[in-house]
């Protein structure tokens, strides 16, 4: 359970750069049903998801930093269940992204639970 766990904690902490590197690329507009965000929140959602992706990688350096694992991964859950208020807030119908946001939300749920309530050896 363990290596699984690192695994997911690393394709999220993957995932989640390439998220943060493309909001700095590119616009809160590029999204429709996201385009109701302001552009400083869309930043400093950007700048969330980098501090998260340290939390991920960090307790494999040093294990007595274990709990910002499952921190981090509820922090990304609540940033794509946020994603998923603001797409029904704007009435979309491209139930696509939705989807894809409450797929990262179930693999962040995973680690969450997989770290804290498990707590493999």
């Amino acid at each position: 359970m363990n290596i699984l766990l690192w695994v997911l904690q690393i394709l999220l902490a993957l995932h989640t750069t390439a998220g943060a590197v493309w909001k700095f690329s590119n616009s809160e507009q590029s999204v429709p049903s996201l385009s109701a965000i302001p552009h400083g929140v869309w930043m400093a959602l950007s700048v969330v998801e980098l501090v998260c992706v340290v939390g991920l990688i960090l307790p494999a350096l040093k294990k007595s930093l274990a709990l910002l694992a499952p921190v981090a991964a509820a922090i990304i859950a609540a940033e794509m269940l946020f994603y998923c208020a603001v797409f029904f807030h704007a009435g979309s119908t491209d139930y696509g992204q939705l989807i894809y946001w409450l797929v990262v939300a179930a693999f962040c749920a995973l680690i969450v639970v997989g770290r804290l309530v498990r707590r493999p050896a």
